[in-house]
Formats: structure tokens, C-alpha cells, sequence
């Protein structure tokens, strides 16, 4: 085995150089230091790891309900009264004056719901600060592990780290090719709302225990976590000299087992501690070989369901990662073996991020599973007008329907907060809303403050649809009556509401086209202001128009009366939804419904008006030529004035760009993103410069990638593997 060969070469890296597969592994000569975009990630599904593979090791542990808080209920109770007088000042023209309104009446008290938090950093401190030799640090995308190899006083070392989904746990093994070399100091640390930090030194195969329990530091409505460390040592004595750490010396081979369970999952500490238990009971009992054996047999029976062969790098693709980006920015043809590996690291994420964990399974954030920071970029909370959906633009297209799954277990979250919100807020008494952001509560209220993209109520409709595109390649009607329908209906309700006729057509507003603002023109008010908010946005255009089509085709395939509400309401809104315009000088798809607003950015990051062509169908060429020319002019435009300026918005253009069948821009917006954004361990970054992290930009590439040679629409689906609702 590939491994193997590597642990018995390990004792120089430029020979285990060369038996590297460019297009699966990611290796590294260097260990990560103090950089978390360095640290090699490995999960699944529920914890995860970030490797950082240096002397004194430092495993920044997450699990994905370690949240900043409980339940916040923060809707606006003004908003109710506010929407119609916003909307007469809309129509009216006082653009400015509806969006102050805006500002004073819905947006959620406080502004941002809950942030997503780390759980703890585990230390494996061997003694090894200096004197190290020969060392090599590699991911396997395929099998999902990392490994560190290295010498050290004339011994080598080998550190291999497993994420199982098969036993729920995380599993280290530390070996030395001499007996009695392993010296090992074992600790878990946080740097808030610790609780309680104890270390027992066990007798027998169920080993020795370190244990940490903290909160999110709330006095009440806190979320509580339990982890523990337990280590089986083969020869050698184990100490805890300060009852808080384990220390073994003169160890032969070094086995750690890790869980944590929370109370977002188990109803008192009782519970959850006894859950943790039994999964590191039976991890140990089992033996780390085979935890190891059962955790790459399932994760590579996912990521190998696709093979992608881009052709040869030759000897440029068997050199560690950063010198091949380095080299990719200056010859990115040289090296189509990075594209290939970039593809198959983009679905190692997903699959370590976002598994079917049981109950209130959580999807992947906006950091997967990976975050070090109390307070990180955006929250890493769930944002929803793109990012969200992004991150599953692979678990279609590429075989990983399973993956899906999390994503469901949150809005049967977000629906009744979303009813809720949309009784407070808008007074509708059925169905329910959401904006652009939510969290592991499903909070449905507005997030952050400001015209471009607070108050954006179409969150629900879009993630409708991805459930409608789930059973359009699964074929399940299962899943489309007991998932996806409920879904799809909640959702139409709400806006059985909300909707209203304005200029002949069922309009929704106040909302907006995410966070992109116009210049209010002369002849409305205030003229020369910068603003988001508007009617008839034509990202909720298509978004509606989705949303009613498919209700209607469920109708149809459920075999459901016509005389069903949800079915018959289709008649009454489908037909009048505002078609795409293009505008008359231009030829560009209009994104407000005024042809005399003009961009504040031209060169915007999101692509929102293009929904339609990409994930949507509604602007293919298939389905309309003339409003694909013009989706395409919209995005030349946005391209050559400065677009794809982040990770995730080059993803998408490079998806846009297949869809219209233009092959060498999609491919050159793809490899633009490889040569731009991946952080030094090939995660994709918001500005180019590595900070910060968002890693929807590595899973809207591979969804893009896809979509160049497997164009993902028109009807009919495709099977895909593992139905996890049957």
C-alpha cells in the first residue's frame, strides 16, 4: 500500500517524493508553524481536525454544534406595521427613505445570530523541539487521513491521523521504528469557559483518560460540550503529574481516541456523556487498526466513486504543495495534476464535513468543519444567499448525495423559527422565511444591518430548490413527499402572503439583490445615494418562478388534486411573475427592474441576477438563447470590470461560463482561482491573500468542474448512490 511505502521511505523526502500521486495527495516538507491555513484538515462529518504537524503538535479540534450560544429570538416586532408603508414608499419612488425605514424596523435585535466556536486544542508534546530531519507532512484525499513522518536522533517517527465516521471518533497513532522511543505528554486546553480538566491514568485496555468539559460562556441558554481523550500505550509507564495531563514514556506505540458530545444534541450531561463513552468504549476496544481500516474503507467508498483524469504533471506535480502553487501562478498548464488534486480535495471536504451524524446533523459552514477563532470571519455561521448552496454544489453532480442530508436537518430546524419570523415580521399565519443568514437554530431573522443585504426574504425559496434538485437526481419520490415536499410548500406560503400585484405582475419586496447596491437615478429619491433596497428584484424573479414550477411539478409527480391549495395556488402565481428584461442599450440581463439604476460596483462578486443560468435552468441556453446572451453579456461585463474577486465568486463564474458552453473561459476562470485564492494546505480564501478562509470557494470549483463535462440539467437526473431516506 501507497502508505506503507511512504512510512518505510519516510527516512528521506525527496525519495518519498517520488511516489507521490499529484492528483490525490497534497505533501509538505515543512511543518504548518502557527498558520491554521496551513494545518492539513481531516473530519467526519460531525469532528474535525486540523493537522499542523509540528514538533510539539497542536490539533485544533471542532465539533459542529460548538456554537457561541443558545436560541436567540430576534425578530423585529416593528416590522409587521413597517412593510406596507416600505413598499408605498418603494412604488412612490423614496428609495432612500424606504430603506432608512427599513433599517429602523427589521432589522433583528441584536444584529447576527450565533457564531460558530472551536472545541478544543489537543498537544502531543514527544520532545522533538529541534534536531528534526527528513521531515514529510501529507493529506490523502482520497482516504481521507494525514500523516507526519520524520527522524529524529537516528529514529523515525510517524504521527497518522484518522477521522472515522464508522465509530464516530477521531484516532491518532504515534509510532517509532525502535521500541521503547515514544516519550509522550498528552493535553487538551481552551482558552474560554473551561468547566472542568481532569486526566486518570486507567489501567487495562480501556486505556487512560484526559478530559475537558466548557460552555459557550453564557449563564443561561449555553451550549455545553464533554471531550475526552483516551490513550492506549503498547510498553512504557503512563503519569499524570498534575492531573490534568497524561504523560507516557518509554512507549513502543501510542494510540488516542477523541469524541466530544454536546447538549444541541442530548437532552443533559448524563446523556451525552454516556454517548461519549460508548463510542470511545468501542473505538478502543476495536483497536486503533482497525478504527483506521473501517474509517478509509467508508471514506474512500464516497470519494472514489469519481475519477478525474486531467493528464500528467510529470515531475512538476510530485513537488510539495506550496512549490507547485507557486509554480501554477507563473505555468498553470504545466501542472493540470493540481486541478485534478484541487477536484478531489474540494469533495475530501465535503465528505469530512458534512456526513448524516443522526439527529440534528449539521452541514458544512462557512469554515466546513475547521475554525480556531472565538469570533471568526462572518461568524462562519450558514449565509444563504450563495454561499450555503455552494457548498453542495459537488454532492450531486460528483456522487455525494448523502452529504445533502445535514442540509435538511437544518431547515426542518428553520422551519418553525422561520413561521415564527414570518407571522412577526410580516404577518403571514402560514409558511415561513429566511434571509441571508442562519445558524445551528435555524434563526430566521434578518442578519447584519444595511440596504444591500439585510432584508432579503427568499432564503427559503432557494434552499427549496436545492431540495427539489436532490430528487431530481435521486429519482426518490420517497424523499420528494416526505422531504422536499413539506419544504416547497411552507415555502410557497409564505409567499401566498407576502406577494403582491404591482405593475400587473405578483411582486415580492422589500428585498434586494445580495449585497450589491445601485445609484438612485434622477427623478426618484434621494438621486447620487447609493442603495439596495427595491421591488422586483430579478434574482427573486427566477427565485419564485423556481419555486412555483416546482411545486407544480410535485403536484404532478405525487399525483396531488388540483383541488390541493398548494397545487391550485400555482395557477394564480406562476403565470405573473416578472419575466428576465435585458436591458435596451446594454444588451446585459437586468438585475433591478429599473433600467436606469446604475451598478455601484460594476465588477460585483456575487452573480445574482445569473441564478437562473447557474445553479437555476431558467436562463440555459436550452431553455432560452436570447436570455442567455444576455446572462453572458452580464457576466463578460462583471468579469472585465473586476469580478471573480474572491474564492467563491470565481467558482461561480467558472460554473456560469459551462453552462453557457463556453469551455476555455469556464476553464481559465477555474485555473484563475487556483492561481489566486488556495491558502498554502489548498484552502480557498475570500481575498487572495489567504485570509480569510471560506470554503465554499473549494467546493463551488469542483461544481464547476463538473459542470464542464457534465452539464447538470434539462430533466431527467441521474442516479446517484446512497439514499439515506430509504
Amino acid at each position: 500500500m501507497l502508505l506503507a511505502a511512504l512510512l518505510v521511505l519516510g527516512s528521506a523526502a525527496v525519495d518519498a517524493a517520488r511516489v507521490w500521486d499529484g492528483s490525490r495527495f497534497a505533501w509538505y516538507d515543512t511543518d504548518a508553524g502557527d498558520d491554521f491555513k496551513s494545518a492539513l484538515p481531516i473530519g467526519n462529518g460531525r469532528l474535525g481536525a486540523a493537522v499542523f504537524g509540528t514538533p510539539t503538535e497542536k490539533l485544533v479540534l471542532n465539533e459542529n454544534s460548538v456554537w457561541s450560544g443558545g436560541w436567540l429570538d430576534r425578530a423585529n416586532p416593528k416590522s409587521k406595521d413597517a412593510v406596507p408603508k416600505i413598499r408605498e414608499m418603494l412604488v412612490a419612488g423614496d428609495i432612500t427613505g424606504a430603506g432608512e425605514s427599513a433599517m429602523d424596523n427589521m432589522a433583528g435585535n441584536p444584529t447576527s445570530p450565533r457564531a460558530y466556536n472551536p472545541l478544543v486544542n489537543m498537544g502531543i508534546d514527544m520532545g522533538h523541539g529541534s534536531g528534526i530531519e527528513s521531515y514529510t507532512r501529507w493529506l490523502d484525499t482520497l482516504e481521507g487521513t494525514a500523516s507526519v513522518n520524520y527522524i529524529h536522533g537516528g529514529a523515525n517517527y510517524s504521527r497518522e491521523y484518522v477521522a472515522s465516521y464508522p465509530h464516530g471518533v477521531l484516532a491518532v497513532r504515534l509510532t517509532a521504528d525502535a521500541p521503547g522511543k515514544l516519550d509522550v505528554k498528552l493535553s487538551l486546553s481552551r482558552e474560554k469557559w473551561v468547566l472542568s480538566q481532569t486526566a486518570d491514568t486507567g489501567s487495562g485496555e480501556s486505556g487512560h483518560k484526559v478530559t475537558l468539559s466548557a460552555n459557550s460562556g453564557q449563564s443561561s441558554n449555553a451550549i455545553t460540550f464533554w471531550s475526552e481523550a483516551r490513550v492506549v500505550n503498547s510498553g512504557g509507564t503512563a503519569t499524570s503529574p498534575d492531573g490534568k495531563t497524561i504523560s507516557i514514556t518509554g512507549a513502543d506505540t501510542v494510540d488516542i481516541f477523541f469524541d466530544a458530545e454536546t447538549s444541541y444534541r442530548y437532552p443533559d450531561a448524563e446523556a451525552a456523556q454516556a454517548e461519549l463513552n460508548r463510542k470511545l468504549d468501542a473505538a478502543t476496544a476495536a483497536g486503533y487498526p482497525a478504527v483506521r481500516s473501517a474509517a478509509i474503507d467508508d471514506f474512500s467508498s464516497l470519494t472514489g466513486r469519481v475519477k478525474l483524469d486531467l493528464g500528467s504533471s510529470s515531475d512538476v506535480g510530485l513537488q510539495p504543495a506550496p512549490t507547485r502553487l507557486s509554480n501554477f501562478k507563473e505555468n498553470p498548464d504545466a501542472d493540470p495534476q493540481l486541478m485534478t488534486l484541487m477536484f478531489n480535495f474540494g469533495r475530501h471536504l465535503l465528505v469530512a464535513s458534512s456526513r448524516d451524524t443522526g439527529p440534528r446533523s449539521l452541514p458544512a459552514n462557512l469554515q466546513g468543519l475547521w475554525n480556531e477563532d472565538y469570533d471568526p470571519a462572518w461568524q462562519s455561521k450558514y449565509t444563504i444567499n450563495i454561499n450555503l448552496e455552494m457548498n453542495y454544489w459537488p454532492a450531486l453532480v460528483t456522487n455525494l448525495a448523502e452529504t445533502q442530508k445535514p442540509v435538511f436537518d437544518l431547515l426542518n430546524e428553520a422551519i418553525p423559527r422561520g413561521k415564527a419570523v414570518a407571522k412577526t415580521m410580516y404577518g403571514c399565519d402560514d409558511g415561513f422565511v429566511l434571509h441571508h443568514n442562519t445558524d445551528l437554530w435555524g434563526d430566521a431573522a434578518p442578519v447584519d444591518k444595511g440596504t444591500p443585504y439585510t432584508v432579503w426574504p427568499m432564503g427559503a425559496a432557494w434552499l427549496s430548490a436545492d431540495a427539489m434538485e436532490h430528487y431530481h437526481f435521486t429519482q426518490n419520490e420517497t424523499f420528494l413527499a416526505e422531504v422536499a415536499w413539506p419544504i416547497l410548500r411552507q415555502a410557497a406560503r409564505f409567499f401566498h402572503c407576502h406577494l403582491f400585484e404591482w405593475n400587473g405582475h405578483w411582486t415580492a419586496g422589500p428585498s434586494l439583490s445580495p449585497e450589491h447596491a445601485f445609484i438612485v437615478p434622477d427623478g426618484l429619491t434621494q438621486p447620487g445615494r447609493s442603495e439596495g433596497l427595491d421591488l422586483s428584484i430579478e434574482m427573486d424573479n427566477q427565485l419564485l418562478h423556481q419555486l412555483f414550477t416546482n411545486i407544480n411539478t410535485t403536484c404532478t409527480i405525487l399525483n396531488l388534486p388540483q383541488s390541493n391549495p398548494d397545487c391550485a395556488a400555482v395557477a394564480t402565481y406562476l403565470p405573473t411573475i416578472r419575466p428576465p428584461a435585458i436591458h435596451p442599450t446594454t444588451n446585459r440581463l437586468l438585475e433591478w427592474h429599473n433600467p436606469s439604476y446604475t451598478d455601484t460596483e460594476p465588477g460585483h462578486r456575487h452573480f445574482s441576477p445569473l441564478w437562473g443560468l447557474y445553479p437555476g435552468s431558467l436562463l440555459t441556453l436550452n431553455t432560452n438563447e436570447t436570455l442567455a446572451d444576455a446572462a453572458g453579456t452580464l457576466l463578460d461585463h462583471r468579469l472585465a470590470s473586476g469580478s471573480g474577486s474572491t474564492g467563491w465568486s470565481r467558482a461561480w463564474a467558472t460554473a456560469l461560463y459551462a453552462r453557457l458552453q463556453r469551455g476555455e473561459d469556464a476553464w481559465r476562470n477555474a485555473q484563475e482561482l487556483v492561481k489566486l485564492f488556495p491558502s498554502p494546505n489548498l484552502w480557498s480564501s475570500d481575498n487572495g491573500r489567504g485570509t480569510p478562509f471560506q470554503i465554499d470557494g473549494n467546493f463551488g470549483l469542483v461544481g464547476g468542474m463538473a459542470e464542464m463535462w457534465v452539464q447538470s440539467h434539462g430533466g431527467g437526473g441521474a442516479f446517484v448512490a446512497g439514499a439515506w431516506w430509504n
